[in-house]
């Protein structure tokens, strides 16, 4: 066991942590049975989707788009983090439905709750990167010729790759195990024993990771529409397509990222400075609800998908009557 120096200042601060801790211990172990049911459902339902979706999803891009234009790219890219996160759903399922008892080890704890966060940051830059390459497109078509090119996507789907990576890889080292009574904790950045760093760390991760990006991708769509409606030349097929993808989109950043983001912030917050215990049962139950909305991101992907064109439902169709030939035989 490692031992610190400690300054008074520092004692302060863990006096007021462990405080922190066993108030909320005692406020939130009322009422966690809607915890334990709700999320292993919801993710039940999501891995149940989304799996064999995002195989399909892939299978179309890899097989049936060719060839490749850029988004197409930048939406593959999205669909592999989209499977990555689905494929660690069912460690999640097992640790909320037998009452959060994690038995799959630290390291496993880290890897899964690394993906949650990586999966949310990546899939924020890779439709910010669409949404870009989408205005360029549309506001500036005779100058978007060479931005169309494979290699522009390719090098932004790159960055953000790296990107997210950096940004999720403070994960490994604020989130831990923690034996409580009989059973293992897998601990989450709302409930982290250093909180201190997390609260940094979450601001970090909300304003630059997801307030600026999401700024940008409204933008991005009011200029689009506005140009859109402005332009004669622009068919109705064109014009409510292009309202569509914009409304999908934006349903994605505002109703699955916006509130998660919000509330995280929220009771990180309220572990830092203790409120009554009906404030913060309540939160954690709407912070609940707000976790498995972010999740949600990969079925509004789906939905993308199909939205954005380019042939694929066409493609989708191909494989489908191909499966079912298949299963025929």
């Amino acid at each position: 066991m490692t031992t610190v120096d400690t300054e008074p200042g520092d004692m302060a601060n863990f006096s007021s942590l462990q405080t922190s801790w066993t108030t909320f211990g005692n406020c939130t172990g009322e009422g966690a049975i809607f915890q334990d049911i709700y999320i292993p459902l919801i993710y039940s339902v999501l891995f149940l989707v989304c799996f064999p979706g995002n195989i399909i999803v892939i299978s179309v891009y890899v097989f049936k788009m060719r060839p490749w234009k850029s988004s197409t790219i930048i939406m593959l890219n999205l669909a592999i983090t989209d499977l990555l996160y689905v494929s660690c759903l069912p460690f999640l399922i097992q640790y909320y439905a037998s009452g959060e008892n994690w038995v799959f080890g630290e390291f496993m704890c880290k890897l899964v709750r690394f993906n949650f966060y990586f999966n949310t940051y990546s899939s924020i830059l890779f439709l910010t990167c669409y949404s870009l390459f989408r205005f360029i497109v549309v506001v500036y078509p005779m100058n978007c010729f060479s931005i169309q090119k494979r290699r522009w996507a390719v090098a932004a789907c790159a960055v953000v790759w790296v990107v997210s990576l950096l940004l999720a890889s403070p994960i490994f080292h604020v989130i831990t195990t923690q034996q409580n009574a009989h059973r293992w904790i897998c601990q989450d950045l709302t409930n982290s024993a250093d909180l201190f760093t997390v609260r940094w760390y979450n601001w970090l991760l909300t304003t630059f990771a997801f307030f600026l990006p999401l700024v940008t991708v409204t933008l991005c769509y009011a200029v689009i529409i506005y140009t859109l409606a402005r332009g004669p030349h622009t068919g109705t097929a064109y014009k409510q397509k292009a309202r569509l993808l914009a409304m999908v989109l934006l349903a994605v950043f505002y109703v699955c990222f916006l509130p998660f983001h919000i509330f995280r912030g929220v009771r990180i917050e309220l572990m830092i400075h203790p409120a009554s215990c009906r404030t913060m049962r309540r939160v954690r139950d709407i912070f609940t609800v707000t976790q498995s909305l972010a999740s949600l991101n990969t079925f509004g992907n789906l939905i993308l998908y199909v939205a954005l064109g380019d042939n694929f439902q066409q493609a989708i169709l191909s494989v489908c009557k191909l499966i079912m030939k298949t299963n025929k035989k």
